[in-house]
């Protein structure tokens, strides 16, 4: 543990756009994580979204007010946990797909805008075989926007079609 903190010391400073798509099969317009910092294997990982007007959902959520759907925070979230899971369980474990679950305790506190920068901070809680378990919240400037607890199973690597 560090000494500074109750957390274990970070195993991985940054994780770029670039392998994280090696690390989860998301693509274009769907990919909600921009790179992870602070990994720490088994533990936690924080994602970065950074948040622009070009977003294709602000065409119609909503038309002179874009706000961030909820749905897609959590989604965010969801990927960011998936890379955390992926990064450790090591290269050995190909692109297996991270499936929900349950999204448990969801709530949005702020509507996230663009010009926002989402840092989703995931922790592990648990982990049963294959059934994962994290506490999720995302900031924006230090402020909680959302929050929500997700499960998730991991399934066999990604096969192309």
């Amino acid at each position: 543990m560090n000494e500074t903190t109750d957390l274990p010391p970070i195993d991985v400073a940054l994780i770029e756009t670039k392998e994280i798509l090696t690390m989860i099969p998301h693509r274009y317009p769907f990919l909600l994580v921009d790179r992870l910092v602070d990994v720490r294997h088994d533990h936690s990982a924080i994602g970065i979204k950074n948040v622009t007007m070009n977003e294709p959902f602000f065409q119609g959520h909503f038309p002179g007010h874009p706000v961030m759907p909820g749905v897609l925070i959590v989604e965010a979230m969801a990927q960011t946990a998936a890379g955390l899971v992926i990064s450790t369980l090591g290269p050995e474990a190909g692109m297996p797909v991270v499936y929900f679950m349950s999204i448990e305790n969801a709530k949005f506190r702020k509507p996230v805008t663009p010009g926002d920068t989402l840092r989703l901070t995931m922790t592990k809680e648990r982990r049963r075989g294959q059934v994962w378990k994290f506490d999720g919240v995302a900031r924006v400037d230090g402020v909680v926007v959302a929050e929500a607890s997700i499960t998730a199973m991991i399934m066999d690597q990604v096969k192309p079609v």
